[in-house]
């Protein structure tokens, strides 16, 4: 009788099941709806730099005079980033922003090629982004709608904001 050579259905399913199991452990270590988050919150805040930067921008080579629209704007008062005339982003969960909108679209590619929207759901009437001036004239420009990092992108969302 001649003998074969090969694995039996036992050694293979065996070998497959713990492949299986060695396969879910790392998908659930690398857990990529939170990486998908972070990466999201990530570019969340540097759009909320690079808005900021661009109205600062603009303020410095103004001789300090704000942007129009920035200097329009009721102190205290936090506005969504957008061209929308009225209903602003009743949607945003970070602060309760006005009615009207901000709209920084015209403020010149010198300084912001295009407003930034969200990476999940902004538009350019509504970009999920705020905009607060205080008394003193601090700019502060945050994000709407972060997301969270937990688990499975669980978890409280990070506060997303730069003051200057």
């Amino acid at each position: 009788m001649k003998k074969q050579k090969g694995f039996t259905l036992v050694e293979l399913i065996i070998v497959i099941a713990i492949i299986t199991i060695l396969a879910a452990a790392i998908f659930v270590a690398v857990d990529p709806a939170r990486r998908l988050n972070e990466a999201r919150n990530a570019r969340r805040s540097s759009d909320v730099a690079n808005i900021l930067d661009a109205i600062v921008k603009y303020q410095t080579d103004n001789n300090g005079t704000h942007y129009s629209t920035v200097a329009a704007l009721t102190a205290g008062s936090n506005y969504t980033i957008g061209t929308c005339a009225t209903g602003g982003d009743t949607g945003c969960t970070a602060v309760t922003t006005q009615a009207a909108c901000v709209d920084l679209s015209a403020i010149g590619s010198n300084y912001l090629a295009a407003v930034p929207m969200d990476p999940r759901g902004g538009t350019a009437a509504k970009t999920d982004y705020y905009l607060t001036k205080d008394a003193n004239g601090a700019i502060t420009v945050g994000a709407c709608d972060s997301e969270g990092v937990g688990n499975g992108g669980s978890g409280t969302p990070p506060t997303i904001s730069v003051t200057r």
